[in-house]
């Protein structure tokens, strides 16, 4: 049978941003619920060394840290549900999310921490080689690559910036683009062309990323002109897939204010949302640092401004009554 499931503070995802809230939401006493959803623990179960994560020395594993952030946050009082939100009603506290086998959880605040997805090429090759030479996050993996030839595949900012960042280990970057030109704003382009390590592929789609067999990864990329059709290959050591990213933000469109790339729209410098009392953080409201360390962040500023806002509504309700 359905149960529902009541708690002062209620966070919706279960990596970096919402342990993190979780963490201070239940040293604050607000007994959090988290609802781990479809991917517990977030993006960082799916990769292997973190090597830039604050208080480790040596390389640890993704999935490790994420157990041991889950393992913190239910020390110190909160509670984990393992379920998958199909509904939402934002109209009136308590706020309630309902689960697709009917469990209701309801509670006096909303934390958001669902996060967003990279997008990827859809390839076969692609999914076997993720963390073996194929990534999507520059910034994540860059310095494993350090010395290496590697390949940025896209044309927005985002495959920009990520090929700029790469010049600081690798002497050798190629940005490979299905199109003879940049989406990319000019000033980007301009720093791309003028910078010695780089060199553009236009008109040229990955068909596949090539296993170097053993433990090698990836050695190539085999090419296709988007023009001629013609074939050819391109020896690379690292991947790095940067055509964008979806936040995982459908539950709530028509209950929140969305910006124009569907990112959930924060107040500047806090985690408040459009609707008072509930709170985002993470990756489902960034689209420029996407770190879990930025991520963990905003996970205690919106369990921080979800405490306040609290404080002040019980406070508001004592006075009421005692007039």
């Amino acid at each position: 049978m359905a149960t529902t499931h009541t708690t002062r503070m209620l966070i919706l995802g279960s990596g970096p941003a919402g342990l993190s809230a979780a963490i201070y939401g239940a040293r604050a006493g607000m007994q959090p619920i988290v609802v781990q959803g479809i991917q517990p623990g977030g993006q960082l179960t799916t990769t292997t060394d973190v090597e830039n994560y604050p208080g480790f020395r040596e390389v640890i594993q993704g999935p490790w840290l994420m157990q041991e952030m889950q393992a913190q946050a239910e020390h110190v009082g909160a509670r984990m549900m393992w379920d998958t939100i199909v509904e939402v009603d934002l109209s009136q506290r308590p706020f309630r999310l309902i689960g697709d086998g009917g469990d209701v959880y309801e509670g006096e605040v909303l934390v958001i921490a669902t996060g967003a997805q990279a997008k990827w090429l859809g390839l076969d090759s692609e999914q076997a080689l993720k963390g073996k030479g194929v990534s999507a996050c520059a910034t994540c993996d860059g310095f494993f690559y350090r010395g290496k030839k590697v390949a940025v595949i896209g044309g927005g900012n985002t495959a920009v910036e990520e090929a700029l960042y790469l010049t600081n280990h690798s002497p050798d970057v190629t940005l490979i683009h299905r199109r003879d030109s940049l989406r990319a704003e000019r000033i980007l382009q301009e720093r791309l062309h003028a910078h010695p390590n780089i060199t553009v592929l236009w008109n040229k789609e990955v068909a596949e990323f090539v296993d170097g067999g053993g433990n090698a990864g990836l050695c190539a990329v085999e090419l296709t002109d988007t023009v001629t059709g013609e074939r050819s290959r391109l020896d690379v050591e690292g991947g790095f897939v940067a055509i964008g990213h979806h936040p995982a933000t459908e539950l709530f469109r028509g209950h929140l204010k969305l910006d124009e790339d569907h990112y959930i729209w924060v107040e500047p410098g806090t985690a408040k949302t459009s609707v008072p009392g509930v709170f985002a953080c993470g990756d489902v409201t960034d689209k420029v640092y996407r770190q879990a360390i930025t991520a963990a962040g905003t996970g205690c500023m919106a369990a921080l401004d979800a405490e306040r806002f609290l404080q002040a509504a019980e406070f508001a309700e004592l006075a009421e009554a005692a007039e």
